[in-house]
């Protein structure tokens, strides 16, 4: 309900540190490393004002060092999962009841939080647990967490203050209740601002969450919860829980008061999940909402006008940066044959230089993949490629798993557009180009919108303006986010909101107005101030 409508003033994007060599922020970030690298944290279950410890515990590890635990977590039962899902509700009154500005105080106070007090602390739980490095931490886990949080409080004034139209003798308001429910949200392991956004986004406009991170995310995200609780966020209103994720999405999506379900991660889980919910539809007291970011299989396509070193730094940056796990990441490439003989050179010359190791050392701009699991992937589809008669590795190609998971940044060639490594979402430092001839622009356009089920990013570099309208036009159900003459991963909140469509997801657009309205259910209210008394019209006069 919409209580003492204020002025928000316009949320400004967080600034990015530098952390040059003798700044005082990479001299806090080593320090909070080395500290915390030293040290091990216990994580139990958040449920209500409870911290649950069940002793059925598993090890969290350094990703670039597998053998290093850095802490546990708790693993719940289905009873403490029935347990968060009644603590919620019997938040959820209090909460959805609290003046709205009064909840927009307590996120902008974790975005201060995170920005001041706890920013060395939260890069350096993603350099350990995530393997970023201090730039790619940076800017998730600081600046873009910060960004969600303020300028969801911007978004939310902006709904609550759009009220349809009233005339003299009626009033016309519409209120924007919370959900019926409860809203579950799952995040992944690749960004903690995700991993942060997507319970607290619901919780802004009014809901109670129950929050499943994912196993290899809950060290930062333990420090989230513990942020968002110094902040004033009230005891049941998002609920922590960690383990079997099949028991866990099994018995919350068998709650009749299951409000919505807030995901980011694989497109087969996010399959699953809506099936069962459509298998469910009708215990339930209100239709779910699904809100889903999921897979990609992104592209950059270069046109015969395109600068050479534009593109091969786009793939650099946009293929290997974070080890090619964000969503976002270029994965297969469509190079005119005129520009690959230099695209290819740079290219090498970039690999070259760029070092691989533990981010603890801030020169390296490559670490290790998340897990054994991802790792194995990888290393099986680049042994593939090595046998493969229509592929071959031209780049990187080696992999080592013995201290850390690391994958040497791998580029494949293929004469096969339809090639396996061009359709396949691999989610790592392994990107697959095609080369195309020249005149056939316009097909290797065709090309690039049917090869994957993804829509998610993509980019094209050109000088051209007509081939950029064309490549626009024809690849508009490609990318939910589309970049001209850059790489297809950075998008920044309040700038480019993000999402895609087809198996990419619902396209929802986290860090906007449309993302928030999802955790919304309007209630349309009139006030007649003279109300007649007579069911007469004048059409019936004689």
């Amino acid at each position: 309900m919409l209580k003492g409508f204020f002025h928000v003033p316009n949320a400004v994007n967080e600034p990015v540190k530098s952390y040059a060599p003798n700044s005082p922020e990479r001299a806090a970030v080593s320090a909070a490393y080395a500290e915390m690298w030293n040290s091990t944290v216990d994580v139990p279950l958040y449920i209500g004002n409870e911290e649950i410890r069940t002793g059925d515990t598993k090890n969290m590890t350094a990703p670039h060092d597998h053998q290093h635990v850095v802490g546990v977590y708790h693993q719940a039962e289905k009873k403490h999962i029935e347990a968060a899902i009644a603590t919620g509700l019997q938040a959820k009154e209090a909460w959805a009841n609290m003046a709205w500005e009064q909840r927009a105080g307590i996120f902008l106070k974790a975005a201060e939080l995170l920005a001041g007090p706890y920013r060395a602390k939260i890069n350096a739980a993603t350099m350990i647990a995530q393997s970023k490095t201090i730039y790619q931490a940076e800017i998730d886990a600081a600046c873009e967490l910060i960004d969600f949080l303020r300028f969801n409080v911007q978004y939310m004034t902006q709904i609550y203050n759009e009220q349809p139209k009233s005339t003299a003798d009626m009033w016309n308001r519409v209120e924007y209740r919370p959900l019926e429910g409860f809203v579950y949200a799952i995040t992944p392991f690749n960004f903690t601002a995700i991993a942060g956004n997507l319970p607290t986004s619901a919780a802004l406009m009014g809901n109670v969450v129950v929050w499943k991170p994912a196993a290899t995310q809950v060290y930062s995200a333990n420090l989230l919860m513990q942020i968002f609780k110094e902040a004033g966020l009230p005891n049941g209103v998002i609920n922590m829980v960690m383990g079997d994720s099949g028991m866990i999405t099994e018995t919350l999506l068998a709650s009749r008061d299951l409000a919505g379900v807030h995901f980011t991660g694989s497109t087969g889980v996010f399959n699953d999940i809506w099936a069962k919910i459509g298998t469910n539809i009708s215990r339930y007291k209100t239709y779910p909402r699904i809100v889903g970011e999921t897979g990609g299989k992104d592209f950059i396509i270069a046109h015969p006008s395109a600068h050479s070193k534009q593109v091969s730094t786009g793939i650099s940056r946009g293929a290997f940066e974070y080890q090619g796990q964000k969503c976002s990441a270029a994965s297969r490439v469509y190079i005119p044959q005129s520009l690959w003989p230099a695209v290819q050179a740079e290219l090498e010359a970039d690999l070259k230089s760029m070092k691989m190791g533990s981010p603890q050392d801030m020169s390296n701009f490559i670490t290790a993949v998340i897990s054994e699991g991802s790792f194995d992937k990888l290393a099986k589809a680049i042994d593939q490629a090595k046998a493969d008669s229509d592929a071959e590795v031209i780049m990187g190609g080696n992999y080592d798993k013995s201290k850390g998971y690391f994958i040497e940044p791998t580029v494949i060639l293929t004469t096969n557009p339809k090639y396996a490594t061009m359709e396949t979402e691999l989610f790592g430092p392994v990107v697959t180009i095609y080369v195309y001839e020249d005149a056939k622009w316009v097909e290797t356009l065709e090309l690039v919108d049917t090869t994957s089920e993804y829509a998610l990013t993509g980019a094209v570099f050109s000088q051209d303006r007509y081939a950029i309208e064309e490549a626009t036009v024809k690849l508009q159900n490609a990318a939910g986010n589309f970049y001209i003459n850059d790489k297809p991963t950075g998008a920044i909140v309040g700038m480019q909101p993000f999402g895609g469509a087809r198996g990419s997801g619902t396209n929802d657009k986290a860090g906007s107005m449309q993302n928030l309205l999802r955790w919304t259910s309007a209630r349309t209210i009139k006030e007649t101030f003279v109300t007649p008394v007579d069911y007469r019209y004048p059409f019936l006069g004689e």
